[in-house]
């Protein structure tokens, strides 16, 4: 943890023309506003019910167990049960993508010239230690400092470190610290961002200059309190996942890395001052050990453990053409706003003579790909509409365009002579990417490329993977399947698309230009785009960005999917949040006269 109608707080979208028409002619409606809601005429709020077990079963874990690190949608699902977020996005049909305050009281406090924005934390809202401890201002600045930590670094950061005063030195500073426990902690506990001050329950923010879209920044994890417990353990570290503090509606009972995962309700949490989460379960338990198809299946026949999906782990794309076709009613089809997957160029892979970092070889690659057959692969184009650049249909600057239609002879002209021999990075427990992976294979074979697999768990492939640069520095990975949501719901809202991703400022482990694109152009439109005095100026400078950024072939987008996700019959509000990409289970409810209820 993606045109933009601003609101006084939030915005108004429109889903992709293609996903809307497709979904209206199966008799769906489209996912309005970044979502799709399943009982929509079904039992009233009146009707809820408190109490009883969610059973969530899936393939995937989080990248880290930590809010201010975790840079992936299971871990924003994850934590969004025992972390809340300054400002965030609720479970309510039609706004899902309009930021409300959370911890926070109300909006923030803008002042006259635009560049300080305070805000004050609930009275109540607290943290589970004993006893209990207000969440305060200092908790939310020492949250904000820990995402540039030298240890491991948040990959979004790059999205506000040169806006807020100050943090561009501090951070620079903080990198160059040893990773230690020892070195972070003193660095910690000496060191601020001179832009972030706080008094009491009470935390401000000073920018570089007007940010049309900070409101939207504050609904990140990266803004979220950390309590000063945090100190004792390295981020992201193992240690701290099993000794996690909880201010949210639920606490961790017990974290087995890669296979469950139980939350119970947190006591020291109070519904008056939580907005965004109900609780309604008592008990969330994760099982994070089954497949897709086995998910589906428990899901369908209404298995005693079975209510939701977990994590990435949609729909398989071989049952979602049939689910379509009936009208399932337990079927939600969130729109996603991104690419999911899109296939990343290494351009710093030294194999094959650095054949990666050739422009004709990565254009000859795209052409060589049949972009509707992935999309087969997906399940089809009801719920895939075909995406040829880099900016999805919703985002300021977009426009359709096509550099490289499916042309295998030009592409064999190309690359037959070379003899190439590439690996393709995917994830081996996502049937969608092995399908895609299989299907690359065999159409860069057709073109005189062997492509080899490097698959690994969807938990590792960016902690342990895209975010580790040496890895694509000594050829681990040539090209790779990778997901991309945006960051937040707002104005200039394709800062999230493409300044993370292709910003030469933004490789990893600190940002996310996984496969090093890094063109001079690209980089000066960027920083213009970000400062547009206007939408209209900026949305003009991020299509430039778009369209060079095809030119240099710097990845090959695939579609901008929905996500097919289902919900057991017993669960009521199954509303899907694109924050977290899932249905929200903070929010969700169980029958009366489920087995489950108590």
């Amino acid at each position: 943890m993606r045109s933009i109608l601003r609101r006084q707080h939030g915005k108004a979208l429109t889903v992709s023309i293609a996903a809307a028409v497709s979904l209206a002619g199966l008799g769906l409606a489209p996912a309005a506003s970044s979502a799709a809601t399943r009982h929509a005429a079904g039992p009233k709020a009146s009707s809820s019910r408190y109490g009883g077990v969610l059973y969530m079963l899936g393939s995937g874990d989080v990248d880290y167990m930590d809010p201010n690190i975790s840079y992936y949608t299971v871990g924003y699902e994850a934590l969004h049960m025992i972390s809340r977020n300054l400002l965030n996005y609720p479970a309510i049909p039609g706004k899902t993508t309009e930021v409300v305050p959370d911890l926070a009281s109300a909006m923030p406090k803008v002042s006259d010239n635009g560049l300080v924005y305070t805000l004050t934390i609930r009275q109540g809202a607290d943290w589970n230690t004993t006893p209990p401890r207000q969440v305060t201002g200092a908790d939310a600045r020492l949250g904000l400092e820990r995402t540039c930590n030298p240890q491991q670094p948040f990959g979004g950061v790059t999205d506000f470190e040169g806006i807020i005063s100050g943090m561009t030195s501090f951070c620079s500073a903080f990198l160059k610290v040893k990773p230690s426990l020892a070195s972070i902690k003193s660095f910690l506990s000496t060191h601020s961002i001179s832009g972030v001050t706080t008094s009491g329950d009470t935390i401000s923010y000073k920018l570089v200059h007007k940010t049309s879209y900070f409101d939207d920044l504050l609904a990140l994890d990266a803004f979220n309190p950390a309590p000063v417990e945090d100190l004792d353990y390295l981020p992201a570290s193992a240690a701290l996942a099993q000794h996690t503090i909880s201010d949210g509606p639920y606490e961790i009972q017990s974290y087995n890395p890669a296979r469950s995962i139980v939350f119970v309700r947190n006591p020291a949490w109070k519904a008056s001052t939580d907005p965004i989460s109900k609780a309604y379960v008592a008990e969330i338990k994760v099982d994070e050990t089954v497949s897709a198809t086995s998910v589906q299946q428990q899901l369908q026949t209404n298995s005693p453990t079975a209510d939701l999906a977990w994590g990435d782990t949609p729909v398989p794309p071989a049952q979602l053409p049939a689910l379509l076709a009936s009208h399932n009613q337990q079927l939600v089809m969130g729109s996603t706003y991104g690419l999911d997957p899109y296939l990343l160029f290494n351009q710093v892979s030294p194999n094959d003579n650095k054949a990666m970092s050739q422009l004709k070889v990565r254009q000859a690659l795209s052409e060589a790909i049949d972009r509707s057959e992935l999309i087969k692969d997906a399940g089809g184009p009801q719920a895939n509409p075909a995406l040829t650049q880099l900016l999805a249909p919703t985002a300021i600057g977009y426009s359709s365009f096509n550099d490289y239609p499916f042309d295998p002879s030009r592409a064999k002209s190309v690359l037959a002579p070379m003899h190439l021999k590439l690996k393709l990075l995917y994830q081996a427990d996502n049937p969608t990417q092995v399908k895609f992976f299989q299907t690359i294979q065999f159409e860069l074979s057709n073109v005189g490329v062997s492509l080899s697999g490097v698959g690994v768990p969807q938990a590792d492939i960016y902690a342990k993977y895209y975010e580790v640069p040496a890895l694509a520095h000594n050829g681990t990975w040539d090209l790779g399947l990778a997901q991309w949501f945006p960051d937040w719901y707002g104005v200039n809202d394709s800062d999230s698309y493409l300044q993370p991703t292709y910003d030469g400022d933004a490789f990893p482990p600190a940002g996310s230009d996984f496969g090093f694109e890094n063109d001079p152009k690209v980089n000066a439109w960027i920083n213009q785009a970000i400062v547009a005095p206007t939408t209209a100026a900026a949305a003009a400078l991020w299509s430039k960005v778009d369209h060079q950024l095809m030119a240099d072939a710097a990845a090959y987008p695939i579609d901008d999917p929905a996500f097919a996700t289902y919900s057991a019959t017993q669960v009521h509000n199954a509303v899907f949040v694109p924050q977290i990409q899932a249905i929200d289970p903070t929010n969700v409810w169980l029958s009366p006269n489920d087995r489950q209820n108590t």
